[in-house]
């Protein structure tokens, strides 16, 4: 059974919560807080194996409560509210939640195949509070010696955790790299703009939505736009409204394969945190295309899954943790 304490102000949304979680059997709520103050002592007392948390609350707020919570505690948070603004939600992943759903998902009407969807997403967070060794040996052979190249663009996929390790990342990239940055974190419907501008408080870089016919220019990170897929045909970006790949769209992998099939030997993906695998199929493509190819390290990411199924294709170069990419891209992209 899956710990649960459950932290909002409204004991309705306390109750749909509870029923929610509990209506599978994988859960068990054990606490219930009404504020962000009680939330942080029954977190405390209970050391439970999830969180949720709500943001607009009295004496304590869930973002403070998230942060506080955060200085004793590895136990996953997930933000569950009505304040359903990117800013909130990107804020919430900065000081440390894991994930961010609004409180209409938990409702009695949400649909079976999406009720399935966040309870199996949720146990997989749950599971980040115990050890994550790797489920048998990496295939991959990584961190042979690569010269620098003349790189035309950067991609990039992220999904659980990529709000906060792309804080990082962003901050420790130049406003000069040489190349176009192209991004897909995996992003809540109409959060994608809102992600873009929050993101551009934490880098050098021009942050902004990637537009169908753009030319990608350097120095700028491109971020995939929610619910279509982004893809790079003779230089410029095409939006793809084709069906979802590995549950996703936007799909790293679309973008990688088309990124691949366009920039050759002058392209550089990077797979960061997320869960399942979108993302090492389009490694693979970039490898055979004579492309370089980099995850991030199990240490340094929130949920090890993208990164090592990109690794077990046995097409990744460099293994790296997070603070470390950005030095590398550089050094990669010196002629």
């Amino acid at each position: 059974m899956i710990k649960t304490l459950v932290v909002d102000d409204s004991p309705v949304a306390r109750d749909i919560i509870r029923d929610f979680l509990e209506s599978e059997g994988s859960f068990q709520v054990i606490g219930e807080a009404g504020d962000g103050q009680e939330g942080l002592e029954k977190a405390l007392a209970l050391n439970p194996d999830l969180i949720t948390m709500d943001i607009d609350m009295p004496r304590m707020c869930g973002l403070e409560a998230i942060e506080r919570i955060r200085e004793f505690l590895t136990t996953p948070i997930v933000v569950i509210s009505s304040h359903n603004t990117a800013k909130a939600a990107y804020e919430a992943a900065r000081k440390g939640a894991v994930e961010f759903y609004d409180k209409e998902a938990f409702n009695a009407g949400t649909g079976a195949f999406k009720q399935t969807h966040v309870l199996e997403t949720l146990k997989q967070i749950a599971k980040m509070k115990r050890s994550h060794p790797l489920l048998g040996k990496p295939k991959g052979r990584p961190n042979t010696p690569l010269a620098a190249r003349d790189v035309q663009g950067v991609v990039i996929a992220a999904s659980t955790g990529g709000p906060k390790a792309l804080t990082e990342f962003c901050s420790r990239m130049p406003c000069c790299f040489p190349a176009p940055i192209i991004l897909v974190q995996h992003n809540t419907t109409g959060f994608d703009k809102g992600f873009a501008q929050w993101l551009d408080n934490y880098t050098p870089l021009r942050v902004k939505l990637a537009k169908e016919g753009e030319r990608p220019l350097a120095g700028t990170l491109y971020v995939a736009p929610t619910d279509t897929h982004l893809t790079i045909f003779h230089g410029r970006f095409i939006l793809d409204d084709s069906a979802p790949v590995n549950n996703q769209k936007p799909a790293a992998d679309i973008l990688f394969k088309s990124a691949a099939r366009s920039m050759g030997r002058a392209l550089i993906s990077v797979v960061l945190t997320g869960m399942g695998n979108d993302g090492a199929e389009g490694t693979r493509c970039v490898r055979d295309a004579g492309g370089i190819t980099i995850a991030q390290d199990e240490a340094s990411s929130m949920i090890y899954g993208m990164p090592k199924a990109a690794l077990d294709t046995g097409c990744v170069d460099i293994v790296l943790p997070l603070d470390k990419i950005p030095e590398r891209l550089v050094a990669l992209t010196r002629i």
